[in-house]
C-alpha cells in the first residue's frame, strides 16, 4: 500500500486512504525534517540540534533513535524490533528518508514548478499557469505547522516558504503573458496580506488589478504601499512598483498630481543603454532620405517600425550610414534608451546572429538580471517586450537577414522606434508589421560628385570634372566604393584624378553572387585598386582577416593570425584603414564590411593554400585560448583552469597585470569570444573550443553571461565527445551544470554535475572531483539544503588537501566557513574563515583575502559584534577597491549597510547601499536593478531584523 506525506502544511502521513497517526511534536519535527530533505541523509548531530536546540540533555541521541524506531514501524507495520526497514535507512552519520517520486507533497511541488519553467521556455505561458496553479494548491498552510516555533526556525522551514513566495512571482507573470492576469488575483491579495512590505508581490498585485479592470483598486493598493514603506521603513517604492504604479496610471488614464516623483527614483534611476554606433561626421548624400524620415517627427507622429532596404539587395549602399545618423538625429526623444546591435545577416563567414542572443544582450542592457531570463526564445522576447512596454526606446536592427530574425526583437507597444536595415525588402515585415519602408539606390551623379567633393574638397573635384564623372561610373554611384576611392585620393593630394580613373581603369576584380543579376556593380575593382594602395604585408593580413570569426579584430588577435609582432599588425591595420578597407569602430578593433569581408575571403582562396590557412586558424585559436586561460587565472586563483597552449610566439603575448586588466580584456573580446569557440568546434579544432569554454568560466560567472555560458559549454561538450575524452567531457559536465544551475534549471545542473563527478572519478582527477564537490555544494545551497552545501565543500577540502592544491584549499576553507555561519555556527565559521584568511596571506590572493574578511563580517554580525563585523566588510573593502573588482566590493557594500541598520545608523546604512547601487550601474551589470529592489525592501528589512 502506497504512503504519502505531506509537509506542506501540518506534518501527516497516509497509507492508501488512511491518515496515520505521526505522533508527538518531537516526532513531527523529526519526520518534517526528514521530508523536507528528503532522499538526503541527515546526520545525527544536526536532528539534535533541531529538536533541542543549545544545551541538548545527554539522553538525545537515545531519544533520536526511539522516535526513529517507531517511525520505521508506522512506515513498515510488522517490522521485526531492530531491522533496518526499507524506507527510513541509516547512513553517512544519521538518517534517510526513502521517497518514491511524488509521494511527498514538497516534491510535488518542485517537479511542477519545474515543468511549468519548460511551458513557459516552450512558449505555453497558459499551461504555466495551471501548473503552477496545482503547484501552489498543494499547500494547506506554514510548512510543517504545528511543531513548536522555535523547532520550525531550526527545521529552515524559510526555505520552502521562499519558494512558495516565488512560484507565486512566476504564476503572476505567466498568466499576464498568457492573457489572463485574474487568474491568481486571489492568491496574490492573500500573499500581500501576510507580506505587506514585498515590493515584488505588490507590484504584481497593482498590474493583476490593472489588467483585470480594476484600476482604481490598483492605484489604492499603490498607494497604500507607498505609506507603508514611508511609515515603517523610511524608504521610497523601488523601480518594480514604481513601474506598476505608471502602468496603472496609464490604465486608467490619470494623472497623479498628488504623488511626488519618489526620492528614490530621483537618486538612481534605471539603467539607460546608449549602444548606438558613433555618427559620421560628414554627412552627405542622403538628404532627400533624411528628409523623408524626419518628417513624420515634425507633427510628433508615433513611428512604429521603418525599414531602410536596398534595390536588388545591394550591400555598400549606405543603409547603416543612414540608419545610425537618422537614429542620432531623434535619440533625444528616446530618453529611455537606445538599443543596437548587428545582425549579421549576409556575413560571408560565420552565421547570423541568434535572435535569442541578441534579445538577451538588449535584456541585458535594460537591466534584467541574467537569473530572470527564461529559456527559450519565445519567452525571452516575450520578457522584452514586457520590459519596453511604457518606456520610450529606439531599437536599430542592423544588417538584417529576414523577417524572422527580426521579429523577436520588435517591441511591443507603442512609445518605441524600431530601425532595421537589410540587404532584403523584407515584404513580410511591412505586411505583418504595417512597417513603413524606404529603398536606398546608388548615388545619382550629382549625389556621388557631392560626396567626394565633402572629402576631397570642391576645388579639386571641380578642376577635373571628366575624371571624376570616371571615378563615379566605376564605383556605380556606390557609398562604399566610393569612399574607398576618396580614402586613396586623399592621401595623395599631389596626385591628378586622372591618374586615379586610369588606374580605376586598369584594375580588376569580380565579386560574384554580392548583387544580383543585371545590377551594374563590380566593387571588386574599387578593392583590388585599394589593395595595390598598401604595402603587400598589409594586403596579406587583409586576406588572412577573413578568417576572423568575430564582429571586429584586436592588433593582438590580427598579429596572431598573420603570425606578426603586434606592433607590426598595429601599423598595417592603420595602413588599411587609411584606405577605408577596414574600419575602427572602437579604438584599436578593426572590422571588415560584409563585402569586403567577402573580398578577402576570395582572394584568400585565391593566394592562399589550405594548409596555410590551417595554420593561421590554428595561432588565432591559440592566442584566445592562452589569453582567456591566462584571464581566467587571474579571476579565479583557486579554479583549476586548464593548461593553455604556448602563445603564438609572434604575437608577444604581454601577462595581464592584474585581474582588472584581465577582466577588461575578457570585455573588450566579449562579441567575439562565443564566435570564436563555435568556429573551433565547426572547422575541427574541437579541443581548443573545449579549452576555450574553460577557461572563459571564471569570466561568465562573474559577469552573469550564463547563457553564453550555457551555450560554450554545450559546444565544449559535443567537441570532447567527438574527442572522446573523458576528462574534457567532465569539464564540459560540470560547465554546463554550473550554467545550468545558475539558470534555475536544477535537474539538468544537478544531473551534469552528477556524471562529472562520476568521470572525474574514473579518471582519478582529484583536482577535477574537488571542485565538482564545490559545484555540488552551491546546487544543495540554493534548494536550501544548507548541510548538504557544507558536506560537498568539506568533501572538497579534503581532496584539495589530498591533492597539495594550497590556493584551492585556501578558498574553500572560507567556502566552508561561510556555510558554517548561513547554518548559524559562527564559532566554527570564524575559525574556518581566519584559518583560510592566514593562508590566503601567505599566498598573496588578495581577491581570496578580501571573500574571507567579508565571511568574517558576516558571522560577526550575525553574533551581533557589529563593530567588529564593520571593521571586517572595511578589509574586505580596501581589498577589493585595490583590486578594482566593483562587482563584489558592492555585495560587500550591501551587507554592510544591513550592518550599519542593525546599530540604528540608517544614515551609515543608505550610504553603504547607494555607493553599491552607484558601481552597479556604472558597471552596467544586470544586478543593479535586483540589488536596488533589495536595497529598497527586503534587504533593508533583513537588516533591521
Amino acid at each position: 500500500m502506497p504512503v504519502r506525506f505531506a509537509v506542506l502544511g501540518p506534518v501527516r502521513v497516509w497509507r492508501g486512504a488512511e491518515e496515520l497517526d505521526a505522533g508527538g511534536p518531537q516526532a513531527r519535527a523529526l519526520l518534517a525534517l526528514l521530508l523536507l530533505r528528503a532522499g538526503q541523509p541527515v546526520p545525527v548531530p544536526e536532528i539534535v540540534d533541531v529538536l533541542w536546540g543549545p544545551g541538548p540533555p545527554p539522553t538525545a541521541v537515545n531519544v533520536v533513535r526511539r522516535h526513529v524506531g517507531s517511525l520505521r514501524r508506522l512506515l513498515e507495520p510488522g517490522l521485526p524490533p531492530r531491522t533496518p526497514g526499507n524506507r527510513l535507512v541509516r547512513g553517512a552519520g544519521g538518517y534517510r528518508l526513502l521517497t518514491d517520486g511524488d509521494d511527498v507533497d514538497l516534491v510535488r511541488f518542485r517537479g511542477l514548478r519545474q515543468e511549468a519553467r519548460r511551458a513557459v521556455a516552450e512558449g505555453a505561458p497558459g499551461r504555466a499557469v495551471e501548473l503552477l496553479e496545482r503547484a501552489l494548491s498543494l499547500w494547506a498552510g506554514p510548512v510543517a505547522s504545528g511543531v513548536a516555533p522555535d523547532v520550525r526556525e531550526r527545521l529552515g522551514a524559510e526555505g520552502p516558504e521562499r519558494e512558495r513566495l516565488a512560484v507565486l512571482r512566476e504564476a503572476a507573470d505567466a498568466a499576464s503573458h498568457a492573457g489572463v492576469p485574474g487568474a491568481v488575483l486571489a492568491r496574490l491579495r492573500e500573499a500581500t496580506a501576510a507580506h505587506p512590505l514585498d515590493e515584488s508581490l505588490l507590484a504584481r498585485l497593482v498590474l493583476a488589478l490593472a489588467a483585470t479592470g480594476r484600476r482604481a483598486e490598483a492605484l489604492a493598493a499603490s498607494r497604500d504601499a507607498r505609506r507603508r514603506l514611508a511609515e515603517e521603513l523610511g524608504i521610497d517604492p523601488g523601480p518594480e512598483l514604481q513601474e506598476a504604479h505608471r502602468t496603472a496610471l496609464g490604465a486608467a488614464g490619470d494623472e497623479d498630481p498628488a504623488e511626488p516623483p519618489p526620492a528614490a527614483a530621483v537618486a538612481a534611476r534605471p539603467v539607460v543603454p546608449a549602444q548606438l554606433p558613433h555618427d559620421l561626421a560628414a554627412f552627405t548624400g542622403r538628404h532627400a532620405e533624411l528628409a523623408e524620415l524626419l518628417d513624420p517627427f515634425a507633427d510628433g507622429e508615433a513611428v512604429g517600425t521603418v525599414l531602410i532596404s536596398a534595390l536588388g539587395g545591394m550591400a555598400g549602399v549606405g543603409k547603416t550610414t543612414l540608419a545610425v545618423h537618422w537614429a542620432h538625429r531623434v535619440a533625444d526623444r528616446y530618453p529611455d534608451g537606445q538599443l543596437y546591435v548587428d545582425l549579421r545577416g549576409f556575413a560571408p563567414s560565420g552565421t547570423p546572429t541568434d535572435p535569442g542572443e541578441a534579445v538577451r544582450g538588449f535584456l541585458h542592457a535594460l537591466g534584467v538580471p541574467p537569473e530572470h531570463v527564461p529559456q527559450g526564445l519565445p519567452a525571452q522576447a516575450a520578457l522584452y517586450r514586457s520590459v519596453l512596454a511604457g518606456r520610450r526606446v529606439l531599437v536599430l536592427l542592423d544588417n538584417a537577414r529576414d523577417a524572422e530574425q527580426v521579429r523577436p526583437l520588435l517591441p511591443g507597444t507603442p512609445g518605441c522606434l524600431a530601425i532595421v536595415t537589410s540587404r532584403d525588402d523584407l515584404t513580410g515585415l511591412v505586411a505583418a508589421h504595417g512597417a513603413r519602408s524606404l529603398t536606398l539606390r546608388p548615388f545619382d551623379a550629382g549625389q556621388a560628385r557631392d560626396f567626394l567633393a565633402g572629402r576631397l574638397g570642391a576645388g579639386r573635384i571641380a578642376a577635373e570634372p571628366r575624371a571624376v564623372d570616371a571615378i563615379i561610373a566605376r564605383c556605380a554611384g556606390l557609398p562604399l566604393a566610393l569612399a574607398c576611392v576618396a580614402a586613396r585620393a586623399a592621401l595623395r593630394p599631389d596626385f591628378p584624378l586622372t591618374a586615379v580613373a586610369a588606374e580605376l581603369r586598369d584594375a580588376t576584380g569580380t565579386l560574384d553572387g554580392f548583387t544580383r543579376p543585371g545590377t551594374p556593380v563590380d566593387v571588386a575593382t574599387v578593392f583590388s585598386w585599394s589593395l595595390r594602395a598598401v604595402s603587400s604585408a598589409a594586403a596579406r593580413l587583409f586576406r588572412l582577416l577573413a578568417l576572423h570569426p568575430g564582429p571586429d579584430v584586436s592588433a593582438p588577435a590580427a598579429a596572431a593570425l598573420a603570425a606578426l609582432p603586434r606592433s607590426r599588425a598595429r601599423s598595417l591595420l592603420g595602413e588599411l584603414a587609411a584606405v577605408h578597407l577596414v574600419t575602427e569602430p572602437a579604438p584599436g578593433r578593426y572590422g571588415l564590411h560584409d563585402l569586403l569581408r567577402a573580398h578577402a575571403g576570395d582572394l584568400l582562396a585565391e593566394h592562399h593554400s589550405e594548409p596555410e590557412r590551417e595554420e593561421a586558424r590554428d595561432r588565432l585559436f591559440r592566442h584566445y585560448t592562452e589569453r582567456a586561460h591566462a584571464a581566467g587565472a587571474l579571476l579565479d586563483p583557486s579554479g583549476d583552469a586548464p593548461a593553455p597552449p604556448a602563445a603564438p610566439p609572434e604575437a608577444g603575448a604581454v601577462p595581464f597585470a592584474d585581474d582588472s586588466a584581465a577582466l577588461a580584456w575578457l570585455t573588450a573580446e566579449h562579441p567575439a569570444l562565443p564566435a570564436v569557440v563555435r568556429a573551433a568546434a565547426t572547422t575541427g579544432h574541437d579541443r581548443y573550443a573545449c579549452l576555450l569554454a574553460w577557461a572563459l568560466e571564471p569570466y561568465f560567472e562573474r559577469r552573469g553571461h550564463w547563457h553564453e555560458g550555457l551555450a560554450a559549454q554545450r559546444t565544449a561538450l559535443d567537441a570532447a565527445l567527438r574527442l572522446a575524452d573523458p576528462v574534457l567531457e567532465a569539464r564540459a559536465l560540470r560547465g554546463l551544470g554550473r550554467a545550468e544551475g545558475r539558470l534555475g534549471l536544477s535537474d539538468g545542473s544537478r544531473a551534469h554535475l552528477r556524471r562529472a563527478l562520476t568521470l572525474f572519478t574514473l579518471a582519478a582527477d582529484t583536482v577535477g572531483r574537488a571542485g565538482t564537490h564545490r559545484s555540488l555544494g552551491w546546487a544543495c545551497e540554493q534548494d536550501g539544503d544548507l548541510a548538504g552545501a557544507l558536506r560537498h565543500n568539506q568533501l572538497a577540502l579534503e581532496l584539495y588537501r589530498t591533492a597539495g592544491s594550497r590556493p584551492a584549499q585556501a578558498s574553500v576553507l572560507n567556502s566552508v566557513g561561510w556555510y558554517h555561519a548561513l547554518r548559524g555556527e559562527y564559532r566554527p565559521a570564524l575559525a574556518r574563515c581566519f584559518e583560510a584568511l592566514a593562508l590566503l596571506q601567505d599566498l598573496g590572493d588578495r581577491y581570496g583575502q578580501a571573500a574571507a574578511w567579508d565571511s568574517i563580517a558576516y558571522a560577526y554580525h550575525c553574533l551581533g559584534r557589529h563593530p567588529h563585523a564593520l571593521l571586517g566588510y572595511r578589509n574586505a573593502l580596501t581589498l577589493y577597491r585595490a583590486l578594482g573588482a566593483p562587482y563584489p566590493e558592492a555585495d560587500t557594500l550591501i551587507r554592510m549597510g544591513d550592518t550599519h541598520l542593525a546599530t540604528g545608523d540608517r544614515e551609515g546604512a543608505r550610504a553603504a547601499w547607494e555607493q553599491a547601487l552607484a558601481l552597479l550601474t556604472r558597471l552596467g551589470h544586470a544586478d543593479a536593478e535586483r540589488v536596488r529592489a533589495r536595497l529598497a525592501g527586503r534587504q533593508e528589512r533583513s537588516g533591521a531584523g
